[in-house]
């Protein structure tokens, strides 16, 4: 099982000593194909061994797995797991080599069932790979389905496609995701992944989820979730990030925080989690003070614009604005570090007004970290096929495809003001000055943790500056390795190759070791302060606030109607309740 990279600009696969953190999808994998071989589905006397690789922290060689897989005896199948549309052009070079060795290779993840779902037709890619042996996985190997692929693989009677994009499992007693300790040790700390819950319910265009995982939303169950956890903390794993991509959207979710607390307050297990929510969540009684109770010190939103009218072109139409400084702050209280996704492209947005709006973030939401995301028409996704069926211009390298590429046309902005102000975004919000405001109120507050807050701002704004990746495959010492370019680019010579590496290296390093040494003076300086205690700016302010005196509503049309809508509702409400009273 192998979970490949994708290349970088230059065509070498992104790879690093220590990489982020765990693919939750090779995790499920070797969960199901432990639990395979445990029933011994290929008959009792056949041995089952299995091999997971995540291609961001290990070198893949093709050739000298096949040579151990000769040496071992026996048959293979090769599984490229948890394939996203950027990482598809690596996949099928790796898939191409394996099939040159004489091995079974299938290829599954996001953008196989993103294009099998939505697609009128196979992508011609797909269809080549298809000729040359490569098979296709669609949708979830849950409910024994990886038991009839391992079959058929043992007996070389494998298909060209398992489609099951229309039969979604369940999760409820599936087995553990899980990898083994020695492959977490390889990422940037003791975090796993796992998921509890697949699906969403709602339609944003820009989106592959609901296409893929279906709008429908399936979950685990409690006692899932304790195994999980247990499992882990047998191999020394307690920090966990829970995949869901809104977990507020979880039927089960007080549930698991039930769960989480007893394992927490009533055992005492040091636990924590990462979580990813939607922008409402904070209007869900007890919802953030469960989620903090129960380990949660990291929270990712899915804010992506601060202008209505953007979320609405996206139909986004589940984030409202005005609930945004509630939420954020409702986090901060309870010492929470926020993270939010911030996608620059939608159909308003001007190089002006993105950067107007980035200011308008810094001054009046209490964010820590804020990462920014070009609007891409992923393959799944409804914006993708929309531009399918009217021929417009789509970048046709795959590679591209990593939310950190300009991939299309915008209607307001040339394609190079685009790419500039993706640029100009993150050196706006992770200005020298901005980092300082950021531990300022992280020092304000007595869990604000700011040490952990300079990393992690650090970590996000480093790996663009001099990775040139998005701080989400980013990692520790990148790794290069010559013979492992891109097929169709040339092999360079070792006389130019190594010299450069290591002239890079060394350059990156310095930058890093200059930029960490700034902010560790402002870092020191805010720590020293012996009033930090007393720090507050316009985002920090609890108090009551008319919503007219914040510019995020007040420099938009969308803004505006927004606010009108607030008040709208209020006097309604209020009148509700004057009602109720007379009677």
């Amino acid at each position: 099982m192998i979970k490949p990279t994708h290349y970088d600009d230059q065509g070498y696969p992104i790879q690093w000593l220590r990489s982020a953190i765990p693919s939750n999808t090779l995790a499920c994998l070797n969960g199901l194909a432990e639990d395979a071989r445990s029933r011994h589905v290929l008959g009792e006397g056949v041995d089952i061994r299995l091999h997971t690789f995540d291609e961001t922290n290990r070198r893949v060689r093709p050739d000298k797995i096949a040579a151990m897989i000769r040496k071992q005896g026996g048959r293979a199948l090769i599984g490229l797991v948890g394939v996203q549309s950027n990482q598809f052009p690596r996949a099928l070079d790796l898939a191409r080599r394996f099939r040159a060795l004489g091995l079974n290779v299938m290829i599954g993840g996001f953008h196989v069932s993103g294009c099998i779902s939505m697609l009128p037709e196979m992508p011609p890619e797909m269809v080549a790979a298809q000729k040359e042996g490569i098979a296709f996985f669609a949708g979830e190997a849950e409910e024994h389905r990886l038991d009839q692929v391992m079959r058929d693989a043992y007996n070389d009677e494998i298909e060209p496609l398992y489609n099951y994009m229309k039969d979604l499992p369940g999760l409820v007693d599936e087995p553990t995701p899980i990898l083994p300790s020695q492959h977490i040790m390889r990422t940037a700390g003791s975090h796993s992944s796992f998921d509890l819950g697949r699906g969403c319910p709602y339609q944003c265009s820009f989106c592959t989820i609901i296409n893929v995982q279906g709008r429908k939303s399936r979950f685990r169950s409690p006692n899932d979730l304790e195994r999980i956890i247990r499992d882990n903390l047998a191999q020394g794993i307690n920090r966990f990030f829970i995949t869901d991509d809104n977990f507020a959207r979880n039927r089960e979710w007080e549930a698991f925080f039930d769960r989480m607390i007893a394992l927490r307050e009533g055992e005492g297990l040091d636990i924590k989690f990462i979580i990813q929510v939607d922008t409402l969540c904070h209007k869900i009684d007890g919802f953030i003070d469960k989620a903090t109770r129960a380990g949660v010190n990291r929270v990712f939103i899915g804010l992506e614009n601060i202008n209505p009218d953007n979320l609405l072109a996206a139909k986004k139409r589940q984030n409202k604005i005005t609930e945004y400084r509630e939420m954020i702050l409702a986090w901060r209280d309870r010492g929470a570090t926020t993270y939010a996704g911030y996608i620059l492209g939608f159909p308003s947005d001007t190089r002006e007004t993105i950067l107007r709006d980035i200011a308008i973030i810094r001054k009046e939401l209490p964010l820590d970290l804020l990462e920014f995301f070009f609007l891409t028409p992923l393959p799944g996704s409804e914006d993708h096929l929309n531009l399918y069926r009217k021929g417009e211009w789509m970048d046709p390298d795959l590679n591209k495809y990593d939310l950190n590429h300009r991939v299309s046309h915008h209607g307001k902005m040339s394609d190079e003001e685009w790419e500039q102000v993706y640029r100009e975004a993150w050196d706006a919000y992770y200005s020298p000055e901005h980092i300082e405001t950021v531990l300022k109120r992280a020092a304000a507050h007595p869990r604000g943790r700011p040490g952990n807050k300079l990393f992690l701002m650090l970590w996000f704004y480093l790996m663009v500056k001099y990775e040139g990746v998005h701080p989400l495959e980013g990692g520790y010492f990148r790794l290069k390795h010559r013979r492992d370019r891109r097929s169709g680019m040339p092999l360079e010579n070792p006389l130019i190759f190594y010299p450069r590496f290591v002239a890079e290296t060394i350059a990156k390093h310095l930058g890093y070791g200059n930029d960490l040494l700034r902010a560790y003076v402002r870092y020191r300086r805010v720590k020293k302060d012996p009033n930090r205690r007393n720090y507050t700016d316009r985002a920090l302010s609890s108090e009551e606030m008319d919503l007219e005196e914040l510019e995020m509503f007040t420099q938009t049309a969308g803004g505006q109607a927004a606010v009108a809508k607030t008040h709208r509702d209020k006097k309604l409400r209020d009148a509700a309740r004057a009602g109720v009273a007379a009677e």
